[in-house]
């Protein structure tokens, strides 16, 4: 695993990603993006590393257009701007983002090997949470029964 940090850029495969993301013309720039979240959410067996770790790379892409968002985006991501990336993007990136932490996922299995696997594993979360807020518990009863 060609790894340094656990941000969603800060390994070769998200970084050559975004390279690729910088190198192709604006218009293809959110069809990449679906693409590569498609091909995480799909319903494979197993979801590879590869696949896994472009899909959080683009996720977090998708997060850094919420307005809730904390540019989340390493100095390893696009530097090239991206085009306004539509809403249901979002959802996209939430469903690739719980293959990613699946037990069939070749990432989440390494990543469990590793030392600092827990704070991967938060990092997915927060990034989850920006995508699909929480719905926090609701206080009081709409109406009585």
């Amino acid at each position: 695993m060609g790894t340094w940090d656990i941000g969603p850029f800060d390994n070769d495969t998200a970084a050559d990603f975004a390279g690729d993301l910088d190198e192709a013309a604006l218009e293809e720039r959110e069809a990449m993006i679906r693409g590569v979240l498609k091909r995480a959410a799909g319903p494979a067996d197993f979801l590879g590393i590869y696949d896994g770790e472009r899909a959080v790379g683009a996720a977090a892409l998708v997060a850094a257009q919420h307005s809730d968002s904390d540019r989340a985006c390493s100095n390893y991501g696009p530097s090239a701007s991206l085009p306004e990336l539509p809403a249901d993007l979002r959802m996209l990136a939430v469903d690739a983002l719980d293959q990613v932490v699946s037990n069939r996922s070749e990432l989440a299995e390494l990543w469990a090997e590793a030392a600092n696997w827990s704070k991967w594993r938060q990092g997915i979360t927060r990034l989850r949470d920006v995508l699909a807020p929480p719905i926090p518990p609701q206080e009081e009863a709409l109406f009585e029964i």
